[in-house]
């Protein structure tokens, strides 16, 4: 059993990370800890799904550009924390594709120019490695597992504007913390790439019917396993595992990730 789809009528790609399965026969507890797209059309309202669900601490991977377009609408009584992982790129200079996905599909030219050819993989792998090496991929990776840790947070979400880059390495982080196996690890964050392309899907087709190579386009809406790699590498070169990353790169203590096993297993 892996974590499962939450069908949500206003949040995209809504997954609670419930259920997955652990090391020793034991699950992530499910309810408290949750991954999404943006939130820009939450509507607790008129959403029992998400209602239900009780939020009470939003944290949000986007840019600062991201945030400003699509902003997030948090349920009354949660709180937000901003946590930039692409922070250092954007500042300097760089916007890399996970950041401007909608406005490279809307533009085929550009996208062709700059990520055909396979220069789209060779990219996002270079993204997800900076998740692990820059200075707000970690600051912004240490304010998730810092709020897990505190048993006021609540359930918590979090997210990025697909869920699938800076959402899915989060994700990651936290289940191999937990104690998931590397096939339970990959198994998530592959499962996305259904809802992932339903949602996109239109812009998707005006891509192809302008004259954008399909191939293109998935390779950057989508996830696959060298984009995860390259990350986990990026871990076992600098740090050696998982642990040693989060102790020494992101400065979270082994007390914060005993709190963390303890809220969240079952």
């Amino acid at each position: 059993m892996t974590a499962t789809a939450t069908p949500s009528t206003t949040v995209a790609n809504l997954r609670d990370l419930g259920g997955a399965p652990l090391a020793g026969g034991r699950t992530v507890r499910a309810g408290l800890v949750l991954r999404s797209g943006q939130l820009d059309r939450l509507d607790v309202a008129a959403d029992p799904v998400v209602a239900a669900l009780g939020l009470r601490t939003i944290v949000d991977f986007r840019t600062d550009a991201e945030r400003a377009d699509r902003p997030d609408r948090v349920p009354e009584g949660a709180r937000l924390l901003v946590a930039d992982v692409l922070a250092d790129k954007v500042e300097s200079g760089e916007i890399p594709a996970a950041a401007q996905l909608k406005h490279l599909l809307a533009d085929p030219i550009t996208a062709e120019r700059e990520l055909g050819g396979g220069r789209v993989e060779r990219l996002f792998e270079q993204t997800y490695r900076s998740f692990v090496s820059s200075g707000s991929g970690k600051a912004a990776y240490r304010t998730l597992l810092t709020a897990l840790a505190d048993e006021e947070s609540g359930p918590l979400l979090f997210h990025c504007t697909a869920g699938k880059d800076r959402t899915g390495w989060a994700a990651t982080v936290l289940l191999t913390l937990l104690g998931a196996d590397e096939e339970t690890v990959m198994t998530e964050y592959l499962s996305v790439n259904p809802a992932v392309r339903q949602a996109f899907a239109p812009m998707i087709e005006g891509f192809t019917i302008s004259g954008g190579n399909p191939a293109t386009a998935l390779a950057m809406i989508g996830v696959v396993p060298s984009y995860l790699e390259a990350a986990l590498d990026e871990v076992a070169t600098r740090y050696g595992s998982m642990e040693a990353y989060v102790r020494e790169g992101l400065g979270v203590p082994d007390t914060a990730v005993a709190a963390i096993r303890a809220r969240l297993t079952a």
